[in-house]
């Protein structure tokens, strides 16, 4: 967090984060709809009066912790990628960034995944905006896969959606103690994605370079990027 906020705008800041942060959790575990502003008071231990300082409407709420999911993992994208880098090593580091950040935050990414269609009117459109504007990442990324090594047999929307399928409900099957650590399953996805199910363990190519698991070193939606 910048120092250069004032006491009162960080401490609003720190209240806020908490209030995202625990509804998305009570949000992941109840259900949006299932959860009342009084669960998160309770959870919180702040009064109504409190919450309501900090937004006006439930829908409100769940329509911030999403634009602050989007907005985090673009931000992330931004700073990590390279024009530079072969379009591979990019689409890599673009859902080595999805990945890590669901990995880290798995209530937010099931309140993304699953309250998709809660939010309405304004709310609704301008996540809609951040959604596709994410979307065109990865998009445009695949096809200019596509068009450098001539692989246009693969409608581009399929290629595009097929990669976040598998990435992001991982978390309905993922088991840490028995599945593979996060840069190897990176990797793998990833072989899969380009070379395919039977060709994925034959290719022997360094286009992506797993790094060593950290998983101590924790992605938290809820920490201030540099």
């Amino acid at each position: 967090m910048s120092s250069r906020l004032e006491p009162a705008t960080r401490h609003y800041d720190e209240k806020l984060q908490h209030i995202l942060k625990t509804s998305a959790k009570i949000f992941a575990e109840k259900g949006f709809h299932r959860t009342s502003v009084r669960d998160i008071s309770r959870a919180t231990k702040m009064s109504l009066a409190g919450l309501y300082y900090y937004f006006t409407t439930k829908e409100e709420l769940l329509y911030l912790i999403q634009e602050r999911c989007f907005l985090t993992l673009l931000q992330r994208w931004e700073q990590a990628s390279g024009a530079e880098m072969d379009v591979r090593a990019r689409i890599g580091l673009f859902a080595a960034n999805h990945l890590s950040f669901f990995w880290h935050n798995t209530h937010e990414m099931k309140v993304m995944a699953h309250e998709d269609e809660s939010l309405n009117g304004e709310f609704a459109d301008k996540i809609l905006v951040l959604k596709r504007r994410y979307v065109k990442v990865l998009m445009d990324l695949v096809e200019e896969w596509q068009q450098q090594e001539g692989g246009k047999g693969v409608d581009l929307r399929v290629a595009t959606f097929s990669l976040f399928g598998m990435m992001n409900w991982t978390y309905t099957w993922y088991q840490a103690k028995r599945d593979l650590p996060l840069p190897q399953l990176i990797e793998q996805m990833l072989r899969i994605f380009f070379f395919g199910v039977l060709k994925a363990g034959q290719i022997d190519e360094r286009w992506f370079i797993s790094k060593p698991s950290r998983e101590k070193d924790t992605f938290s939606l809820w920490q201030n990027i540099p």
